[in-house]
C-alpha cells in the first residue's frame, strides 16, 4: 500500500501534465502553426540530444546507493549535486560546439540556448532522489503540480496576447527554475540539512566510474528519440518537423506511465534481491508483463482512430500527422519493454550492456531514418524509430548469454501462453 500511494501521487501530478499537454500544449501548436511550432520543437529536440551529459547517467545509481547507505545521505546528495552542476555547463559547451555544424540561423540559435541554461538548474533534481529513495514521492509530485501550474497559466496568457514563440520558449527557462526552487523548499520542509556543502572525491569517481556507461548510453537514447527531428528539419524543412512533433507528442503522452511505474517499485526490487533471486525475478516478471500491455491497449485503438484524433486535437493543418502517430504509437511496447528491463541493467551493474544496446538503438534510428525519409518522408521516419526501438529494447538481449533471465522474461510478457514450450527449450 505504502508504494501504491507512492505511485499514485505521481500518476496524479503526470495525468494533469498530460491533461495540460493535451489542451494548453495542443493549444500552443494550433497557436503557432506547423512552421513555428516546428522551430519550437527542433530547438528543444537539440537541447535534448546533449541533456544527458548533465544527467551524468546517475539517477538510479544515486536512488539505489542513498536505499542501501542512508547514513551516507548527505554526501552522496551533495557529491551527486555538484557533479551534474559541472555536468550541465560541460553540455552547454558542447551545444556551442554542435550549432556551428548546423544551417540554423541566429534566432534558432538563440532560443537553443535559452532552453539549454535550463539544464543548469536540474542539478537540484537530487532531492528527487532523495524522495524516491525514501518512497516520498508525494513531495515531488506537488512540486511539480505547483510548476505546472505556472507554466500552464503562462503559456495560455502568450496565447491570448498574441505573444511571439520567443515567450514560448522562455517558459521553458522558468518551468527549470521554478522546479529547483519548489524541490529545495520541499527537502527543508523535511528538516534536513543542507547537501550543498558536501563533496566526497571517492564517491564521486566511484559514480562516475560506474555511471559513464549510462552517460553516453542517456546520449544514446536521446540521439535515436530525437534525432529524427533534426534530420526532418535538414532534410524536408521546418513544417515537417511540426508535423512530425504534434504526431510523436500525442503518441509519448503517456510515457511517463513506465517511468512512474518503475521509479516507485525500483527500491522494492532492489530489496527483493536482498531476499532471493527468484523474488527478485518475480517482480521484475510482474512489472514487464505490466509494461507490455499497458502499452499494447493503448496502442491498438490510437492506430485505428489516429486520423480523427489529430484533425479533433490539432486541426486540418496538422492533418498529415496521422498516419506518423498511427506507426510511432508501436513504439511505445518496446520502449516500455526497454524501461521495464533498464531496472535489471541497474541492479545488475550492466551499464555497459546497457549502454551497448542504446549505442545499437541509435545507430539503427539515424540508418533506418537516411533510408526512409526519402521515401516516406515523415511516416519514414516513425518507421525508423520504432525498427530501432525493436532492435534496442528487445532483439539485443537475444544475442548476449548473460542476458537470458531477461529473455525470458521479455518473452514471457509478450506471450504469455504460447511460449511455455519455446522457453523450455531455451
Amino acid at each position: 500500500m505504502r508504494y501504491f500511494a507512492n505511485t499514485s501521487w505521481m500518476f496524479g501530478e503526470q495525468m494533469l501534465r498530460m491533461a495540460s499537454g493535451l489542451l494548453v500544449g495542443i493549444w500552443v501548436a494550433r497557436y503557432l502553426g506547423p512552421e513555428q511550432f516546428g522551430l519550437f520543437s527542433y530547438a528543444l529536440a537539440f537541447v535534448s540530444i546533449f541533456s544527458g551529459l548533465a544527467k551524468l547517467g546517475l539517477d538510479g545509481i544515486v536512488v539505489r546507493d542513498l536505499v542501501n547507505h542512508p547514513h551516507q545521505r548527505d554526501v552522496y546528495l551533495g557529491t551527486a549535486f555538484w557533479l551534474k552542476f559541472v555536468g550541465a555547463f560541460v553540455m552547454l559547451g558542447f551545444v556551442a560546439l554542435a550549432t556551428l555544424f548546423t544551417s540554423n540561423d541566429h534566432t534558432t540559435n538563440l532560443y537553443v540556448f535559452i532552453i539549454a541554461s535550463g539544464i543548469i538548474f536540474q542539478s537540484f533534481e537530487v532531492v528527487d532522489f532523495y524522495f524516491q529513495s525514501k518512497v516520498l514521492s508525494k513531495f515531488v509530485s506537488i512540486c511539480k503540480i505547483t510548476q505546472l501550474a505556472v507554466s500552464s497559466a503562462l503559456k495560455v496568457y502568450f496565447v491570448v496576447t498574441g505573444a511571439d514563440l520567443i515567450w514560448f520558449v522562455v517558459v521553458t527557462l522558468i518551468d527549470q527554475v521554478m522546479l529547483a526552487l519548489t524541490l529545495l523548499v520541499a527537502y527543508r520542509f523535511q528538516k534536513q540539512g543542507s547537501f550543498i556543502s558536501f563533496f566526497d572525491i571517492n564517491i564521486a569517481k566511484n559514480l562516475l566510474k560506474i555511471s559513464w556507461p549510462l552517460i553516453l548510453s542517456g546520449l544514446a537514447v536521446t540521439i535515436y528519440m530525437r534525432i529524427d527531428q533534426l534530420m526532418i528539419k535538414e532534410m524536408l524543412g521546418t513544417k515537417e518537423v511540426g508535423l512530425f512533433s504534434a504526431a510523436v507528442r500525442l503518441s509519448e503522452v503517456w510515457y511517463f506511465v513506465p517511468g512512474i511505474i518503475t521509479s516507485s517499485l525500483f527500491p522494492a526490487i532492489v530489496s527483493a534481491k536482498k531476499v532471493s533471486r527468484a523474488l527478485y525475478l518475480q517482480r521484475l516478471q510482474k512489472l514487464s508483463t505490466l509494461m507490455t500491455w499497458l502499452a499494447v491497449s493503448v496502442a491498438l485503438p490510437v492506430t485505428f482512430f489516429a486520423d480523427s484524433i489529430v484533425n479533433l486535437l490539432y486541426g486540418y493543418s496538422y492533418q498529415q500527422a496521422g498516419l506518423v502517430l498511427a506507426v510511432h504509437i508501436w513504439g511505445a511496447v518496446f520502449v516500455f519493454l526497454g524501461v521495464a528491463s533498464g531496472v535489471f541493467f541497474t541492479v545488475e551493474s550492466y551499464t555497459k550492456k546497457s549502454l551497448y544496446r542504446t549505442l545499437l538503438g541509435a545507430i539503427s534510428n539515424v540508418l533506418f531514418n537516411l533510408l526512409l525519409i526519402p521515401h516516406y518522408g515523415i511516416a519514414g521516419a516513425a518507421m525508423a524509430t520504432v525498427i530501432s526501438q525493436f532492435i534496442a529494447n528487445f532483439l539485443y538481449d537475444f544475442f548476449d548469454a548473460s542476458l537470458r533471465e531477461l529473455v525470458i522474461i521479455k518473452l514471457r510478457s509478450l506471450f504469455p501462453i504460447y511460449c511455455i514450450k519455446l522457453l523450455k527449450v531455451y
